[in-house]
Formats: C-alpha cells, structure tokens, sequence
C-alpha cells in the first residue's frame, strides 16, 4: 500500500529530554520549518539559555502530547520513563501522531503503541530499539501497521567503535585526574 508524503514544514516536533541528542535534532527540526517543543526534567533559566534553547517552547508533557504531529525520544530509561508512551499517554497524543523512538525500547509499552497503530491514533512509528532485542516473534510490533524497525546498531562501524573507546578512556583519564566531564546532575 501507497503512503502519501507529508510536508515537515509548519509541523510541530515534540522532543521528549533535551540532552546532547536531542540538541542536535532540533536545529535540524527547525532548520526544516518545524515548530520544536521540548519536554525535560530541567528547563534553562534565562541567563543560561543557549541559542538552541531560544529556539525552541518548554511545555509540560501533556501539551506535547496534545499539540505535536511527530513525538521524538531523547530521555533515559529510568523508574520515572519506563512505559512513558502507553495507553494514557497515547490517549493525550494528537490523533495520527508519528513516534520515533531511538532511545530505550522500555521507554513504550509495546502492545499499548501496537493498538494505537493498529486503530489509527497513531499514524507510524520508527523504532530504533525494542524493550527487547533481538524481540520475540510475538511482540506485536512486528506486525502492527505502519511501523518501522530497525536495528540498533549506531554503533557498529569500526570509526564509531574507535570514537567510542577514546571517549571512555578519556573519560576514565580525566576521572584518575579528578576533572569533571560528561557529568549528569
């Protein structure tokens, strides 16, 4: 079956976290003429803002939900975001909203986003992990409407491979030497 294509411009994006990811995808949402929404557990005061976060409108998540055409995971996978994406959560979401999930699989209950694909309350989604891989052949995603899955494999080419190792080594250098970098507050 035949998809029509759709203008990203005049679009909204809504970003769930705001970490280094999610910074970068903005600039691109907006370079595209998408309006960006950004939800997040801290929002910048005015005297710390960046460009970026002049760009883009802090909301809770609820008018996220409500008001973006496409919904977009950049937060961790911690007690707080586990299912973040389920059945009440998809109920507040704009009818035909389009998820794209390259963060933690168990940021979504899969059968609840399966149902919505399923019903039409979500347009598509494009998974990039699963809550889990390889999945089983019953996760229901895997023969829900208009969704894409594709493996989680960023990391594979031997030049990432080699970025990532001296990122942890250097990490771990400026650990030994007592420098705060990379930390999370």
């Amino acid at each position: 079956r035949l998809h029509p294509l759709i203008e990203l411009s005049g679009k909204t994006l809504g970003l769930i976290g705001f970490g280094r990811i999610g910074r970068a995808v903005a600039p691109i949402a907006r370079a595209l003429g998408m309006h960006v929404l950004v939800t997040t557990r801290t929002t910048p005061s005015a005297e710390h803002a960046s460009d970026i976060d002049r760009e883009v409108i802090y909301v809770n998540l609820e008018e996220l939900l409500s008001a973006s055409d496409i919904i977009s995971l950049h937060c961790p996978l911690t007690p707080q975001t586990e299912n973040l994406i389920n059945e009440k959560t998809i109920a507040l979401a704009k009818d035909g909203f389009m998820l794209i999930n390259t963060g933690r699989g168990p940021l979504i209950d899969e059968q609840a986003l399966a149902q919505a694909l399923t019903t039409g309350k979500a347009g598509g989604a494009a998974l990039d992990v699963l809550s889990t891989e390889p999945p089983a052949a019953d996760n229901p995603l895997l023969t829900a409407p208009n969704c894409i899955i594709t493996p989680h494999i960023a990391w594979a080419p031997k030049q990432t491979r080699e970025r990532l190792m001296n990122i942890a080594a250097g990490n771990l250098a400026a650990w030994l030497s007592e420098e705060e970098i990379n930390t999370v507050n």
